[in-house]
């Protein structure tokens, strides 16, 4: 497994409702969700070293 760190960002309410539901559908914990989705939009976008 990869070393992981934590840290903490502010987003709108309903955005982290979301977040959460999207999760969940998935059967996802939070960060596993938010990991994969940010690392797909930074792959999509070309620019992850």
């Amino acid at each position: 497994m990869a070393d992981k760190t934590q840290f903490n960002i502010y987003l709108p309410t309903d955005l982290v409702k979301q977040v959460k539901h999207a999760a969940i559908e998935r059967g996802l914990s939070l960060s596993s969700f938010v990991e994969e989705t940010l690392t797909q939009a930074l792959n999509k976008e070309g620019s992850t070293k």
